[in-house]
């Protein structure tokens, strides 16, 4: 009984010792000892096994990465090379023979495998060496020479129809994505009604463009903007969009909802922007207001600018409303100063709409009055009886 007390004694001493150290054991260094178990040198793909096609170039990609170590240069290498097959390593699109990732920084890679036109069907497994001075690390890569699927396109809009008028322009955000097994450059084009002006640009940038680079799976952003001509008139136009890249064709239809839009127009009824008047009295110009454009203009008012001191009235004043091609006479009532001197003065007119405006500058002949002109004769006529009159009086002394 004795050595069995004795024995469980032991035991409860040495778990109450056991505890001790794993309690004394903080927190931070279990991390430590965690990290330190997470340092070192990786090559990684995310496709280890990928199908290739005889004839054909197909990119691999992979990256090397530097999980908490010194940043070392890498001699980068490819073995086990099938006979006949060319492959290059690539960096940034050059070939490359070495790469050197920051701590706990990748670099990404790529293999440009161009497999021969008569290669056999099968599996090869290619070996990436990666190796410095102080590490080294190896990625095996299968690669099955089989029928890669053919190039496939998607084209999708956001937003597919806009609202505008003939002012506006009209951009469209495009997602065209690769759904094929290879790099594609992907050729744009717009099939878009007559006299309408369409131009790509890509999602992020200003410069145009006819055609872009999409990788095997990936998508990329761009834009279109179509400009309807000035002249257009109400409606829906619609916007063919095509991809097409390797027989792989893709379209998307967007529409150009356009409202109409009117257009002021101001002159008279001759085209002739000129006329005459006499100082101090009212002269009546018959003016033309003209809608030339594809909507009602609505609350038109008439309104000008005259010389100083002058007067200028509008019969009538504002039009409720005019259609298109419609047009209103408007009489303009000008009344120059009784100051004014003979010769040619401008007047500007306005006629002013919501949304247009338009502007004619008529030029006025101002001549003085006919009766300062009978009295001034009248004065000269005084003046030489008068001084006939002295002659012959004074002549005969």
């Amino acid at each position: 009984m004795r050595r069995l007390l004795a024995l469980l004694a032991l035991i409860a001493t040495s778990t109450f010792t056991a505890t001790q150290v794993l309690a004394a054991t903080p927190p931070a260094a279990a991390a430590s000892t965690a990290t330190a178990a997470s340092k070192g040198l990786w090559l990684l793909t995310d496709y280890p096994s990928q199908t290739v096609r005889a004839g054909e170039v197909t990119n691999v990609h992979f990256k090397l990465q530097n999980m908490g170590l010194p940043p070392e240069p890498l001699t980068l290498s490819v073995g086990d090379v099938p006979v006949g097959w060319k492959i290059d390593l690539m960096g940034s699109g050059q070939p490359v023979a070495a790469a050197m990732p920051a701590m706990n920084e990748s670099v990404s890679l790529q293999l440009r495998v161009d497999v021969p036109k008569g290669a056999k069907p099968g599996s090869n497994v290619v070996m990436i060496h990666a190796k410095g001075p102080n590490h080294s690390i190896d990625l095996p890569v299968t690669l099955t020479i089989g029928e890669i699927a053919p190039a496939k396109l998607s084209i999708k809009s956001s937003l597919p129809a806009l609202r505008g008028t003939p002012k506006s322009s009209f951009d469209y955000t495009l997602s065209i994505t690769n759904d094929s097994g290879k790099d594609l450059t992907v050729a744009l084009s717009a099939q878009a009604p007559s006299n309408f002006q369409s131009t790509f640009t890509e999602g992020y940038g200003t410069n145009e463009i006819s055609s872009i680079p999409i990788a095997a799976g990936a998508s990329k952003d761009v834009k279109i903007k179509v400009t309807p001509p000035r002249e257009v008139k109400a409606g829906d136009y619609p916007v063919l969009v095509k991809a097409a890249a390797e027989g792989a064709t893709a379209e998307q239809r967007v529409t150009l909802q356009i409202s109409g839009q009117g257009k002021l127009s101001l002159s008279t009824k001759d085209g002739r922007l000129s006329g005459d008047a006499t100082v101090g009295k009212t002269s009546t110009y018959n003016l033309v207001v003209g809608n030339d454009g594809t909507a009602p203009l609505e609350d038109v008012e008439m309104s000008g600018t005259v010389p100083s001191n002058w007067k200028v009235e509008f019969n009538p004043k504002s039009i409720a409303s005019i259609a298109p091609g419609d047009k209103k006479e408007v009489q303009a009532v000008v009344t120059p100063s009784d100051k004014a001197i003979a010769g040619d003065y401008v007047a500007s007119f306005r006629a002013g709409a919501r949304g247009d405006s338009a502007n004619a500058d008529f030029r006025i002949t101002v001549t003085t009055s006919t009766l300062w002109g009978i009295v001034g004769i009248g004065i000269i006529a005084v003046a030489l009886l008068v001084l006939l009159g002295a002659v012959a009086r004074f002549g005969r002394r």
